[in-house]
């Protein structure tokens, strides 16, 4: 009983460890990303973005410009280093006041939305997707746009207004980082979905084998498939029956 203890608690702080890392990789790429998404899906629901990511991505969009300002000042005062000024129309700072532009807009949609709850269905949807992307045929699934296609337009428009002298580097450096940040963020959503499912499909799928060796027919390979070993040939039957229903209800539980 003391081994099966041990054994249970250290799977529960493995799978609580899981959560913890993804939870924490969901957070950090949410921040960043979250100036780039709203651009991308402008109609999400008013519970899309937690409230500590939408500040924790105010609080960034302040301080880029102040610490990209203060790095370009420092490197003046060093002796015999000139640092030519960065290239490209749009700074870190202008994009940070039309981020605050939109997400003044973004606020009185979200508040209507709020008040008449009726406007939407499900306020976690992440909204539409770009018409853009209804072009491509391959991206036509939703998954495959939020881990690949957005994340790849963002990559590859960095580049390009870059190379145009539209925005300038530092600006376009954090777009890419943006653009992996989503990539990572859709992808942890989509693991956790998947996740869901493959877990119910796994009890579906044991529920067989555990009625098999209750009645002691189960085979060793079926048994290592949910790493399960056999009974005693000389265990009584009423003690197989309750060992075998203590293991279902682990294995409902695990989820």
């Amino acid at each position: 009983m003391l081994g099966n203890d041990s054994r249970e608690s250290g799977e529960l702080n493995l799978r609580h460890m899981e959560d913890s890392a993804l939870n924490g990789m969901e957070v950090v790429c949410s921040v960043i990303s979250q100036p780039v998404e709203i651009l991308l899906r402008p109609w999400y629901g008013t519970r899309y973005f937690p409230v500590p990511v939408t500040a924790l991505s105010a609080v960034l969009m302040i301080f880029l410009p102040l610490i990209g300002g203060m790095l370009m000042w420092l490197s003046h005062l060093i002796p015999f280093v000139s640092i030519p000024p960065a290239r490209g129309m749009v700074d870190f700072a202008t994009f940070a006041e039309v981020y605050f532009a939109i997400m003044a807009v973004h606020s009185f949609r979200l508040w209507k939305r709020m008040i008449h709850m009726e406007r939407e269905s499900q306020s976690q949807h992440e909204g539409a997707a770009l018409p853009i992307f209804g072009v491509i045929p391959w991206f036509g699934t939703f998954w495959k746009i939020r881990i690949l296609a957005e994340p790849l337009l963002v990559f590859i428009a960095a580049i390009v207004l870059r190379d145009f002298l539209i925005i300038q580097s530092p600006l376009a450096f954090y777009f890419q980082i943006a653009a992996l940040a989503l990539m990572g963020k859709s992808f942890v959503a989509w693991f956790r979905n998947w996740q869901f499912v493959r877990i119910r499909l796994d009890i579906r799928n044991a529920a067989p084998i555990i009625a098999r060796l209750i009645e002691d027919q189960a085979t060793e390979e079926e048994l290592n498939q949910i790493h399960l070993a056999s009974f005693p040939k000389n265990i009584d039957p009423e003690i197989r029956k309750a060992t075998a229903i203590h293991i279902a209800r682990t294995f409902n539980e695990q989820d």
